[in-house]
């Protein structure tokens, strides 16, 4: 378990944790050279919804480098996900050793693994960086074979949770993942839910998509303590896919940075936010969160703005044939 990011033991619930950075010297110190580093474990997505297609965008949105380990591949589009083929633990774990012989990383970010095999070698090497925080995401997986899920989820609560620093999930995927058996008259609070997650050895929890009266959201981060910060947002009239992979990257992404937990959390949603509030339908599915809204031009008028544009443009091609 990854302690350092710990607030002060006199933080309240909603304190300020401005001195929870005090563990992240090493993040600070490597990115004196260049970029913090996060090694991600994720998959392959060729709708470019999630994954690592998503994972790269966020994380260099908010000035980080990704390492990429490819744990499989989905196919899908952007409607649903119809089929997973997982890399053997043997690719993936050489994947991550080779780079990690060569390249010091600030944090490990752990996304869709594919197999309990492969969830292991991560366990194992997050457990030889003792030092590097770990921030895992828990996406829905109900598009999947059930056994297969049961599987997962067992080797996921079993070999990463004891390693995970910072666990990332929408509040009914963790709900019925680590309290199956709840049978309260209402739902469970995300300080349940942390709690939970604790139980494992998680020392904070990030809980999204709790549903509000009046068309919002609340999203929670807790420990097992205390609730430490809550973000509400207004629920939009939309269907998306890749949310839950562009919050924990951009999180991974900060908290690499040396961005102290609280902080990195607010932003996070921030820009996963504007992410959505940006997004973009590329085919016929879903809409996609657009991770590099702040890279498209500015229209007050609502019109492209074409005046320049051929400028740039080629000089026509005036070869015969």
């Amino acid at each position: 378990m990854k302690t350092f990011l710990l607030p002060p033991e006199d933080s309240g619930p909603t304190d300020d944790l401005s001195g929870a950075d005090a563990g992240l010297e090493k993040s600070e110190e490597g990115s004196q050279n260049g970029l913090p580093c996060v090694l991600v474990f994720n998959a392959s997505d060729p709708s470019g919804a999630g994954g690592l297609a998503c994972d790269a965008l966020a994380i260099s949105s908010v000035g980080a480098h990704m390492l990429p380990v490819v744990t499989g591949a989905y196919a899908r589009d952007t409607a649903e996900i119809f089929d997973h083929f997982a890399f053997d633990e043997e690719a993936v774990s050489e994947q991550a050793r080779t780079i990690l012989e060569d390249v010091e990383v600030q944090l490990i970010k752990v996304g869709f693994a594919g197999t309990p095999e492969n969830l292991a070698e991560i366990a194992e090497t997050a457990s030889d960086y003792p030092e590097v925080p770990v921030v895992a995401y828990m996406p829905n997986l109900a598009w999947w074979d059930e056994t297969k899920i049961d599987a997962y989820l067992d080797a996921f609560r079993e070999l990463v949770l004891p390693q995970t620093t910072v666990l990332v999930g929408n509040h009914s995927t963790l709900w019925r993942w680590l309290l199956p058996d709840w049978n309260g008259d209402r739902p469970p609070t995300a300080r349940d839910v942390a709690r939970a997650a604790g139980e494992q050895g998680v020392p904070y929890t990030l809980v999204t998509g709790i549903v509000l009266p009046d068309q919002f959201f609340d999203n929670v981060l807790a420990s097992p303590q205390a609730v430490l910060a809550s973000e509400k947002y207004e629920r939009l009239e939309a269907v998306f896919s890749g949310a839950g992979d562009t919050l924990s990257a951009t999180l991974a992404a900060l908290l690499a940075s040396g961005t102290e937990l609280v902080a990195a959390t607010s932003e996070s949603l921030s820009y996963m936010d504007r992410c959505l509030d940006a997004g973009f339908r590329p085919g016929m599915g879903h809409v996609i969160p657009d991770r590099l809204f702040w890279a498209q031009p500015e229209d007050e008028d609502g019109e492209e703005d074409t005046a320049g544009a051929s400028d740039f443009a080629l000089p026509p091609h005036e070869t015969r044939h």
